[in-house]
């Protein structure tokens, strides 16, 4: 929709589907933030407790299960939804809210599929709609500044990208099944494919990788740890390991021929990000304080559905991670070096999108415990 004085200084209305961990500790206390045009009105979950006591908590009436979804959406006169699903539903709920005619931000990984991808950036184009997908740190200061200094040439000519993001998930964990579409790749890996992507600011071309599952309690049957080397067109090279046996750590490090740049911890959305910056020998250290990472993620889809813009990141953007994680599989399976098919993108993030929000006190969760054992 075109912004008119019809919708000025209105709310965008979000239903939350999914109240797990995420929803509950980031996303709903996120729109205490994002209330200059997005507000909440509606929770959808399987679990009837998390309902009454989250819904309690943010004064949030309407409230149902997955089967009630429509209805919900209907009662609570939704114009969005932002999707905390469980990676193998984000397809089904995608096309469910579209058919709706509701506007979908979906938490990333997109989908486990280059096929889902692909039907939900259908089934939202074919109902006019938008569709989002939830890369916060697209938003964020430390990360979008890494980007600028990469494209300033004070580093030279960027050739490297390494990168550590590991955490030792609980038994149990719904990232330890295949069946919900857990393992170390698509729940952290995504992260580093994209890093990779936008400082570059190319798309790689062939996959080299290692996934190993040493531990049954923590990768009952998907990928404990992977390791994956990306080559780009330029002859750049990124490598990365996650894995969720591994003591926890979030760390990127890009490196050319004048200098290096190491962010840590780079995709946490807690607590200040430091970057290292070293030219000519001489090592230069800013900090950024922590921040909402998530109401930036609001305002800002709320602004494309105000504005009738196509949001970065799009559908587009999600399905190019799940092609290169698709590619890394592929890789690990055949111990061969794998080709990735081309595929062209335009829109990057920049500085530009860059927004500050407050840290939020995250609320005890009701039902949903941290991923992570530390």
């Amino acid at each position: 929709m075109a912004k008119t004085a019809s919708n000025e200084g209105r709310k965008i209305r979000y239903a939350v589907v999914g109240v797990g961990n995420i929803a509950q500790v980031a996303v709903l206390p996120a729109f205490a933030h994002a209330g200059e045009n997005s507000e909440l009105v509606a929770l959808v979950s399987g679990d009837p407790e998390k309902l009454a006591a989250v819904g309690e908590r943010y004064g949030v009436a309407e409230r149902g299960g997955y089967d009630e979804f429509e209805d919900i959406l209907k009662r609570a006169r939704a114009d969005a939804v932002y999707i905390a699903l469980p990676n193998t539903q984000h397809r089904e709920f995608t096309e469910r809210a579209a058919a709706a005619g509701v506007h979908v931000l979906c938490e990333k990984p997109m989908a486990m599929t280059e096929e889902d991808c692909e039907a939900m950036i259908r089934a939202t184009k074919d109902r006019g709609v938008k569709l989002m997908i939830a890369y916060r740190l697209h938003f964020e200061e430390a990360n979008l500044t890494a980007i600028e200094i990469a494209r300033s040439g004070k580093l030279g000519e960027v050739r490297a990208f390494t990168s550590f993001f590991t955490q030792v998930v609980r038994p149990g964990d719904i990232r330890t099944r295949s069946e919900v579409g857990g393992g170390a790749l698509f729940d952290l890996g995504v992260y580093c494919v994209n890093a990779a992507r936008y400082l570059f600011r190319e798309e790689p071309i062939e996959a080299l990788a290692v996934s190993l599952r040493l531990d049954e309690k923590r990768a009952k049957d998907v990928d404990e740890t992977t390791s994956a080397i990306l080559r780009f067109p330029s002859g750049a090279i990124a490598q990365f390991t996650v894995s969720q046996g591994i003591s926890s750590v979030s760390s990127f490090q890009i490196a050319g021929t004048e200098g290096d740049l190491r962010v840590e911890p780079a995709f946490d959305y807690t607590g200040e990000i430091t970057h290292y910056l070293t030219v000519g020998g001489k090592t230069e250290k800013k900090t950024f304080k922590a921040r909402d990472q998530f109401a930036p993620e609001l305002v800002y889809f709320s602004r494309c559905i105000l504005e009738d813009k196509e949001p970065e990141p799009s559908g587009l953007e999600g399905l190019a991670d799940v092609r290169v994680m698709r590619t890394i599989q592929s890789a690990a399976a055949s111990g061969r070096v794998e080709a990735i098919a081309p595929f062209e993108r335009e829109q990057r993030p920049d500085l530009g999108q860059s927004m500050k929000k407050p840290p939020v006190d995250a609320p005890e969760p009701v039902n949903a415990p941290s991923p992570s054992e530390q």
